[in-house]
C-alpha cells in the first residue's frame, strides 16, 4: 500500500513540473537587427523591450517564478551575419529545493560571421538542497564575437540563508569555426557549503562567476587588470585560443556583481542592460 502511495505521489510530482522553451533567430536587414521566427512554450517567455539603432535587446521571463526539481528549460538562439543581440533576464533566477530529480537547463547559442551576441543574465541563486544541471553549447563562426557572463550564488547571504547541501553541474562547450576551443564541466554536490568553505575552492565565498570574451588577447587582459584595484573579491583573468576568460569569487553577490560590471565595462563597448543598473 505504501509503495502505491509513494508511486502516486511521484507521478503527481512529475506531472506538475514546469517546462519551457524559447527558440528564435535574428538577422541584419536595412542596417538594423531584426527578429525572425519565434517559438515559445511552457513557462518561458522572451520580450523585446525597446527599439535600438542597429542592435536588438531581449529579456527572458520565467512565469513559473523560479526553477524547482524536475523542471526542464531549453533556449536556442541564432544570430545571423552582422546581427547584434543582447540577452538578459527580468530578475535573478531562483533554483529551489529538489526532493527528487534535478532541474535541467539547456542553452544553445549560434553566432555567424560579423555577428555579436551578449549573454548577460542576472544572477542564478541556489537555495539549500537545490539540484540543477546546466549545459551551454556555443557555436561561433571565425568572425563572430561573444560576451557571455554567468553569476551563481549559493544561498542569500543578505537574508541569512546558506546553501548547505545540493547539486550543481555546469557543462560548457564552445566551438569556433567548427573546432572545439573550450570544454569544461564543473560539479559541486553533496555538502556544498562545507566544500565552498575550503581554501582551495572558495575560501568561504558564496558567489562565483565567469565571463567569456571572444575575441580576447593579452591586450584585453592588461586593460581589465588596470581595474584590479577596485575589485571587492577575487578575480582571475587569462587568454588562450583566441578568447579571454575572467573567473570571479566573492563573499557575497553584491561584491561579485560589482566586479563583473567593472570587467564587462572594460571588455566591451556593448552597454550593460538597464536592468543591471537598477
Amino acid at each position: 500500500m505504501r509503495t502505491g502511495i509513494a508511486g502516486a505521489a511521484a507521478a503527481t510530482f512529475a506531472a506538475n513540473r514546469a517546462q519551457g522553451a524559447v527558440r528564435f533567430g535574428v538577422h541584419r536587414k536595412d542596417g538594423a537587427t531584426r527578429r525572425g521566427d519565434l517559438h515559445e512554450s511552457g513557462s518561458l517567455r522572451v520580450r523585446f523591450p525597446s527599439p535600438e539603432d542597429d542592435g536588438l535587446s531581449a529579456m527572458f521571463v520565467n512565469t513559473a517564478g523560479g526553477i524547482a526539481g524536475g523542471d526542464r528549460f531549453e533556449v536556442a538562439i541564432a544570430a545571423g551575419e552582422g546581427a547584434r543581440l543582447t540577452l538578459t533576464t527580468a530578475a535573478a533566477e531562483k533554483v529551489y529545493r529538489a526532493p527528487a530529480a534535478a532541474a535541467r537547463l539547456d542553452i544553445a547559442l549560434k553566432v555567424a560571421d560579423g555577428a555579436h551576441l551578449s549573454w548577460l543574465p542576472q544572477e542564478t541563486i541556489l537555495f539549500d538542497r537545490a539540484r540543477i544541471h546546466r549545459r551551454f553549447d556555443i557555436e561561433l563562426a571565425e568572425g563572430a564575437s561573444l560576451l557571455l557572463c554567468e553569476i551563481v550564488v549559493f544561498g542569500r547571504a543578505a537574508m541569512g540563508e546558506t546553501m548547505r547541501h545540493g547539486e550543481f553541474v555546469d557543462r560548457w562547450r564552445m566551438r569556433r569555426g567548427g573546432r572545439l576551443v573550450f570544454a569544461e564541466t564543473i560539479r559541486l554536490d553533496g555538502e556544498i557549503g562545507e566544500k565552498l568553505a575550503r581554501p582551495a575552492i572558495a575560501a568561504g565565498g558564496c558567489a562565483i562567476g565567469t565571463a567569456l570574451i571572444v575575441p580576447g588577447d593579452e591586450a584585453l587582459i592588461e586593460r581589465i587588470r588596470e581595474a584590479s584595484g577596485s575589485f571587492g573579491g577575487e578575480v582571475g583573468i587569462s587568454a588562450w585560443n583566441g578568447f579571454a576568460m575572467a573567473r570571479f569569487c566573492a563573499q557575497d553577490a553584491a561584491r561579485l556583481r560589482a566586479d563583473m560590471m567593472a570587467v564587462l565595462g572594460r571588455a566591451s563597448a556593448v552597454p550593460l542592460p538597464r536592468l543591471w543598473l537598477n
